[in-house]
């Protein structure tokens, strides 16, 4: 764990200050969910706090209390731009570092003239005057309560930090069920059930109130889903034509990933999604046990994140791309065979 001018940081939030919090590109149910909650807080705290992402994020979270105040940069770009430049601090929430935001608003942030403050759960941090960073710790949610808790300012939780907390613990445990989900969580979870946090509507707000062609895409991605036994991987593959097939929608892959890695016997689970606007195809990676997919992602895909789950990218075509994953892993075949499997 790092923690990095915690005290300082405590004396400067004493003051009522202009706040902004940012998540990262393509926001996920972390990253919403903590910056959402740490607004709120900061808000009971007597600051003048505003969200700013760096783009769309899924449908499926629009719900979430604060959401509709949220900026985007990319198209509310003045006005992203205007409470960022009248800002006396900004909060950086589940991301690393700075790339992590997209190059028009990193261009932005690096030339911002105040303070960061550092609240992820990522490995390899960039340093920051301010920062808690905490690579054991299952989501950035967990610490967001935890941060709150350190300022002795758990009473302050309502139902709406309640909820967007919860729904990012939720989210970035696979409904608690990744190896990241300790004890410490579910005694986290508990209290946000307490301060009003309705889980079973949380649950169905994400991942039941799906759309017929959100299905469709599935049953597509599932179709084209590749075994390889010898190396306890499985494969997924989504092309732009595809995706339009099904009016492709933000978030209609989010866990699509997932059902690969159910499989019996495999150990190391990818999708891979053609993306045309960005001229890349978009690469999630996720294992079982001691293969650690973030030493992967960043050694052969431009990635990283956890050991058990990681993001990537390729500009290479989907074939090319398909051929290099495919020819690497020889290289991990012992890895692969010796990482414990649930």
């Amino acid at each position: 764990m790092i923690l990095k001018g915690f005290d300082e940081l405590k004396r400067f939030l004493e003051k009522p200050r202009n706040i902004v919090v940012v998540g990262h590109r393509n926001p996920d149910g972390d990253a919403m969910g903590s910056t959402l909650a740490l607004k709120h807080y900061l808000a009971k705290k007597g600051h003048n706090c505003t969200v700013v992402v760096p783009n769309e994020y899924p449908e499926f979270l629009n719900w979430l209390p604060g959401s509709e105040n949220t900026y985007r940069f990319d198209w509310q770009n003045s006005q992203s731009k205007r409470v960022i430049d009248n800002s006396d601090l900004i909060f950086l929430l589940d991301f690393n570092a700075l790339h992590r935001v997209g190059h028009d608003m990193q261009k932005i942030l690096e030339a911002y003239p105040n303070d960061f403050a550092m609240i992820d759960h990522h490995q390899q941090p960039d340093d920051m005057k301010y920062m808690y960073s905490d690579v054991e710790i299952c989501s950035t949610c967990q610490m967001v309560y935890q941060f709150i808790e350190m300022n002795n300012d758990l009473d302050f939780i309502d139902v709406d930090i309640a909820t967007c907390l919860y729904t990012g613990i939720m989210t970035d445990t696979g409904s608690f069920r990744f190896r990241s989900t300790t004890s410490r969580t579910h005694r986290v979870i508990a209290d946000l059930i307490d301060k009003g946090a309705e889980n079973d509507r949380i649950h169905n707000n994400v991942y039941d109130a799906n759309s017929y062609n959100r299905l469709l895409l599935l049953g597509q991605a599932l179709s084209n889903l590749q075994i390889l036994p010898s190396y306890k991987t499985a494969y997924i593959t989504l092309t732009n034509e595809e995706k339009n097939r099904f009016d492709f929608q933000k978030g209609d892959t989010e866990g699509v990933v997932n059902y690969a890695l159910s499989l019996k016997g495999i150990i190391f689970a990818a999708i891979f999604i053609e993306d045309k606007e960005q001229g890349i195809i978009k690469i999630s990676f996720r294992s079982k046990g001691d293969f650690s997919v973030n030493k992967f992602s960043r050694n052969h895909f431009n990635g990283g994140g956890h050991d058990n789950a990681a993001g990537g990218k390729s500009e290479e075509s989907m074939q090319e791309t398909i051929t290099n994953f495919t020819s690497l892993l020889s290289e991990y075949q012992s890895d692969l065979e010796t990482a414990y499997e649930d």
